[in-house]
């Protein structure tokens, strides 16, 4: 992985980590990297386990909104084992 493809990868978790804590609040650029990382591989996982897939032709909005579930998902288990 090349350093853009690093940053790049970072910059989406930053979105998804932040649309998440606006759902369920919280926030902090650490912690919004942190659920948005965390929360496209659980993501992503999830969804090709369901075999869901969103009607978004977009690459990066589809990439996004499914890290977003993901770290919701993530911050709604963190919350109950706290």
């Amino acid at each position: 992985m090349d350093i853009s493809a690093l940053i790049i990868w970072l910059l989406m978790g930053i979105a998804a980590g932040w649309l998440a804590s606006l759902i369920m609040g919280g926030g902090g650029l650490i912690r919004y990297l942190i659920s948005g990382v965390i929360g496209s591989v659980v993501g992503s996982y999830l969804f090709n386990l369901l075999g869901v897939s969103l009607p978004i032709d977009n690459f990066w909005i589809n990439h996004i909104l499914v890290s977003a579930v993901g770290a919701i998902i993530v911050i709604a288990i963190a919350r109950m084992l706290a």
